[in-house]
């Protein structure tokens, strides 16, 4: 995030952060800064310099927030830029929370080629909620479908700058990187604060090291901390000594003394990742601070999906990786779970169906944990005869129906910037996932900004995909939480030979129950492999039946030996087999591939 030198002036020091809509050009930005700072070598450099994990690289997208520090001379003067380079996705909007908190000013990056983006103008809003300077930057303009005139029109109407204002540039050819740097110093404020108050600093993230023990990165708002200080975390009351403190350029720098305004790292030797949270006040044991500094907002998980190791003897190992894991992604919430299916496991909330999707990876490449993950979900609240609420994460915590009036599912506000050829399919989409149309604004004559309400659990699965097919690449989507609305929902069980599967159930709204359930049957009965006894698939709302699709037992030729006499003969062994049938079906078990779980997600395959 932010790292600072000590002992310098404040007046020399530039805190910002890089925001705009995924794949507008933040990762390429940051690597055209680094050179022109000579903060890299031309031997270290490498594109997304910043994205150091392989996921990121693989897939083109930031996943976390990264920083690094640069020295930068102006008129004369030196002097500390430091960088935060955000993730882009609407799945990782907490990254560029956590980034714009430490932050005083922020580059707003807009595509000349495609304009103003919907998460582009979702995140401005949250750097001018902070009282950030925003510098409007048009990039890609070497391109030959940039539109310079027509998107400079665009973020004036959305920033209310002077034309002037917006500097244009190409990071990839390294045009106007300059203007850019000398922006950064003349219109980006200096870091407030005090350091003669006592110690106030904020953890903003935190980093596992196999050999050090945890590093915590903090902003010091107030004060000065110097190597060897005890420091105290406020929030969980520990005490530790600042064994080094320093600041990250390409790596670790150690210095002896960070004052206010400046941001760096602390290792103290801590082991147990439970002990640093994001968001806590660092203030010293002699001379505390009386006020800790409000921390981050709470995360608010939009899906909800259990992970379960594949080894059941693995589940401690796994809730080690999970901690360690929370560390480096504070947004994941976790919590164990039991399923009678899968044995113990992890009820975790995730921001999106991307980060579910990484945090599953991430598990897999950097703690060689392989797990079993459960249909996503979004939180319900069941309400009880007397008016109770019971949040329900997971179908199996739904109450029975008889004890319930009502159910209500969380709504959200989508924002969807669209080419106006593309307005129908985009109404028809939503519509179909239960939508209401509440706006529609033309931004220029042929992109138009669509406002609807919708209910989350019918944007979970695949509806960005469908999004993007329908509008070709073109459309772009942001949302937020606006509440919950009765709705007349179900839960529909899956059964496999009369016995409840609860990793395969599901929450879903009456009108839909009966089609979910013919095709998740149908899905199942070609994911399920065959045994040697039939395997009845069926999908039920209470009691009642609604759907029902059969797996064919593999059956050994019994009769092959008869090749003549008495069909009687024939039809004593077939009758033997049968009762062999239904005695190896009462005590076999069902082998549910993983697959299986993952089949309600692709029912449109």
């Amino acid at each position: 995030m932010l790292f600072l030198l000590s002992f310098q002036d404040m007046e020399e020091i530039r805190n910002f952060c890089i925001i705009a809509h995924i794949d507008h050009g933040k990762s390429t930005l940051a690597d055209r800064l680094l050179e022109f700072t000579n903060t890299v070598s031309s031997r270290d450099m490498q594109e997304q310099l910043l994205d150091d994990m392989d996921l990121e690289r693989e897939r083109g997208i930031t996943i976390k927030s990264h920083a690094i520090q640069m020295d930068y001379t102006h008129d004369g003067q030196n002097f500390t830029l430091n960088l935060i380079d955000t993730p882009g996705h609407v799945d990782f909007s907490y990254e560029v929370s956590r980034s714009i908190a430490a932050c005083e000013g922020a580059l707003l990056v807009v595509d000349a080629s495609q304009g103003i983006e919907a998460q582009t103008i979702s995140n401005l809003y949250l750097a001018i909620e902070h009282d950030l300077e925003v510098i409007p930057i048009l990039n890609k303009i070497d391109l030959p479908g940039a539109m310079p005139d027509e998107v400079s029109d665009q973020i004036i109407d959305l920033i209310g700058c002077e034309k002037e204002d917006i500097i244009h540039a190409s990071a990839k050819e390294g045009i106007g990187i300059d203007d850019i740097l000398r922006a950064i110093v003349d219109r980006i404020p200096r870091p407030k604060g005090d350091e003669n108050e006592p110690l106030q600093a904020m953890i903003f993230d935190s980093v596992f090291n196999s050999y050090r023990g945890i590093e915590v990165y903090f902003r010091v708002f107030n004060g000065t901390i110097s190597k060897g200080d005890q420091v105290k975390f406020v929030n969980t009351g520990r005490t530790y000594d600042a064994d080094e403190i320093g600041v990250l350029k390409l790596d670790h720098e150690p210095k002896s003394t960070i004052k206010a305004g400046n941001v760096g790292y602390l290792i103290s030797g801590i082991k147990i990742a439970r002990e640093v949270k994001v968001g806590d006040t660092i203030t010293h044991v002699d001379r505390p601070s009386q006020e800790a500094i409000k921390g981050f907002e709470d995360v608010k998980p939009m899906v909800f999906a259990g992970i379960y190791p594949v080894e059941t003897s693995e589940f401690e190992e796994l809730r080690n990786s999970m901690e360690k894991l929370q560390l480096n992604d504070a947004s994941i919430v976790w919590e164990p779970e039991t399923s009678a299916a899968l044995g113990f496991g992890f009820r975790c909330g995730f921001l999106g169906m991307l980060h579910m999707e990484i945090v599953q990876e991430r598990l897999e490449r950097e703690f060689d944990m392989t797990v079993i993950t459960t249909v996503p979900s979004v939180q319900f609240h069941a309400i009880k005869t007397e008016g109770t609420i019971i949040p329900v994460s997971a179908p199996s915590e739904m109450p029975e129906p008889n004890r319930i009036s009502h159910v209500e599912e969380p709504y959200i506000r989508a924002q969807i910037i669209t080419k106006s050829e593309f307005i129908g399919p985009v109404i028809a989409l939503c519509m179909d996932r239960r939508g209401e149309i509440k706006n529609q604004v033309y931004l220029t004559s042929d992109r138009v900004e669509l406002t609807f309400e919708l209910p989350l659990a019918e944007i979970v699965f695949d509806f960005f995909d469908k999004l993007k097919t329908i509008s070709r690449g073109y459309a772009s989507l942001d949302y937020e939480l606006i509440g919950y609305k009765k709705s007349n929902l179900v839960k529909l069980d899956i059964m496999l030979n009369g016995d409840k599967v609860d990793a395969l159930s599901a929450i879903v709204h009456r009108d839909k129950a009966y089609d979910w359930g013919k095709r998740l049957c149908e899905k199942l009965r070609k994911l399920l492999p065959r045994q040697m006894f039939e395997i009845a698939i069926q999908a039920a709302i209470g009691t009642k039946v609604i759907a029902r699709e059969s797996v064919k037992a593999l059956r050994k030729n019994v009769i092959a030996k008869c090749y003549g006499g008495d069909i009687t003969r024939k039809r004593k062994l077939l009758e033997k087999q049968k009762k062999g049938k239904k005695r190896m079906r009462q005590v076999g078990s069902v082998e549910i591939p993983q697959e299986a779980f993952m089949a309600v997600l692709k029912l449109d395959d």
